[in-house]
């Protein structure tokens, strides 16, 4: 179901159904002028571009495949998932190459097909949409879609995030509360798909009802990546139009004077104050807020987001109701910039040079004062630990106007996401960090079993998951996961493509 918030860009007729490879403008352009397209290239571990190859997310995965595909066209895609099925090799794909978890670097894949190759974007007249390639970075997405057409997608801060798997994902960011989630607005997606026979080929799914392939395009709305094929294209027809200018805003509260009942507050009231603005009509879908809770060694407590530049008064609203009982004086830092200047900006360190470790959870009401005593417990303990982290984001607005079985994205009535991170440089430190972080969300959920019972973001992938109390498929992606493994059994019967968190074939 579209976001009843989202403006209309193009109107023209339906994308049709087809399982027929349109090459990009750029490569058809070049095959014209009898230049040679982009790839493939294969790097194999004696090559010098091996070792960055397969060293691209987390430090702690590094993968040893046999080689690296990199491609730059659908029928390349094609050509190497045939030959990984052809050899009997395990394959995974690579985007931007954020994932969390070593997926892609699981020592048992010997073939990482690289999609560093496909990152046009352009607008398709024979599919009346916007077209993004499967290895374009949001960063360079939001340049060329509000550059060249005045649009954008609703998708996340960092701009090294890899549309691929973002997407697949549900995609969320600072637009979303206003726009909905990226997948909201996806109207086709080209995935590699192959069959019961082994045989490699590609398919376009729309998400227009009489499309046969319809299941393929459903489970690509929040089903998250390395399940049911490679991506290799995403199609938006309509896209929302992002604000002129923004105001981008820190606001810091410091543990100096800051007493445990002041910690309670200002989480506590963080949390009353999206549970107020969590509706799809809320005024307060147009700010956007995360509150890092960080350890004491860190830093200090710290909100940052974006609002309109003429919605300075969400803003103050929400710095008031924050700042009521915490006894400590905050810092605001407040800067109007151009969207897209602020949005490239980022959040500095993509993350890549440290050994990481995160959690989420959905949240629908505020934190309970047992929760609070949990995180000040965790933040507050050995005090030697370096970076730790608990974050509280802002989310509902138009996400929540979408029915749960709408898309494969099910969390669609929470009022926050909370993302808990450590992170370290010392391998010889994983199993102290490791030891924190999942005590502390153990404890946090200590009355459900230890898992969240609002769910978890499939974006944040915890294989920590698998030996939960509860299913993991029901935390991700809840009633919606047995219709995922019907897609599952259909375009990947013989589970080609599969890691620790992705969908699984339906029992025989």
């Amino acid at each position: 179901m579209d976001s009843p918030s989202r403006r209309d860009v193009l109107r023209a007729g339906a994308v049709a159904s087809a399982a027929v490879l349109y090459p990009s403008p750029a490569a058809a352009a070049a095959t014209a002028a009898g230049a040679s397209p982009f790839g493939p290239v294969r790097v194999r571990p004696d090559d010098p571009r091996y070792a960055d190859l397969v060293r691209r997310g987390n430090r702690r995965f590094v993968g040893t495949p046999d080689e690296v595909r990199v491609v730059g066209s659908t029928e390349q895609v094609v050509a190497a998932v045939q030959d990984a099925v052809r050899t009997g090799r395990r394959v995974a794909v690579r985007g931007g190459g954020h994932c969390f978890e070593g997926f892609v670097d699981d020592p048992a894949v010997r073939m990482v097909i690289d999609l560093s190759g496909l990152t046009e974007v352009y607008h398709d007249p024979r599919r009346f949409g916007f077209a993004v390639e499967a290895g374009t970075t949001l960063g360079e997405a939001y340049r060329r879609l509000f550059l060249g057409w005045g649009v954008t997608l609703p998708g996340g801060s960092c701009p090294g995030v890899g549309v691929g798997g973002h997407i697949a994902g549900g995609g969320y960011g600072r637009l979303s509360r206003l726009h909905g989630l990226v997948v909201d607005h996806l109207s086709a997606v080209e995935v590699v798909v192959v069959d019961r026979h082994g045989t490699a080929r590609a398919v376009v799914a729309t998400r227009e009802p009489t499309d046969p392939n319809r299941d393929l395009w459903w489970a690509h709305t929040g089903g998250g990546g390395g399940t049911f094929g490679v991506v290799t294209r995403y199609w938006f027809r309509s896209l929302p139009t992002p604000p002129a200018r923004v105001l981008d805003f820190t606001v810091t509260w410091p543990w100096a004077g800051m007493d445990e009942q002041g910690f309670h507050r200002l989480a506590g009231n963080f949390g009353r104050w999206c549970v107020r603005n969590s509706a799809p009509d809320s005024r307060g879908r147009h700010l956007y807020a995360e509150l890092v809770l960080l350890r004491p060694r860190t830093g200090n407590h710290t909100l940052a987001g974006q609002v309109p530049h003429d919605s300075r008064h969400l803003l103050d609203e929400l710095v008031g109701a924050l700042g009521d009982g915490v006894g400590v004086t905050p810092t605001l830092s407040l800067e109007t910039l151009p969207w897209l200047t602020a949005t490239l900006g980022g959040h500095g360190d993509d993350g890549k040079n440290w050994r990481l470790k995160v959690k989420s959870a959905f949240h629908r009401a505020p934190l309970t004062e047992r929760h609070l005593q949990v995180v000040y417990r965790h933040l507050t303990r050995d005090s030697d630990l370096p970076a730790g982290s608990l974050s509280l984001n802002t989310y509902g607005g138009a996400i929540n106007a979408v029915p749960a079985t709408a898309t494969a994205d099910v969390h669609r009535d929470a009022s926050m996401l909370l993302f808990y991170l450590a992170g370290w440089t010392d391998a010889a430190s994983d199993p102290r960090h490791l030891a924190w972080i999942r005590e502390f969300y153990r404890d946090m959920y200590a009355d459900t079993g230890g898992v969240p019972p609002g769910g978890a973001y499939i974006n944040y992938p915890d294989i920590d998951l698998t030996t939960a109390t509860r299913p993991w498929p029901d935390v991700y992606f809840g009633p919606n996961y047995r219709r995922l493994q019907q897609v599952k059994a259909r375009w990947d019967p013989r589970d080609v493509f599969h890691h620790e968190l992705s969908v699984r074939p339906p029992a025989r």
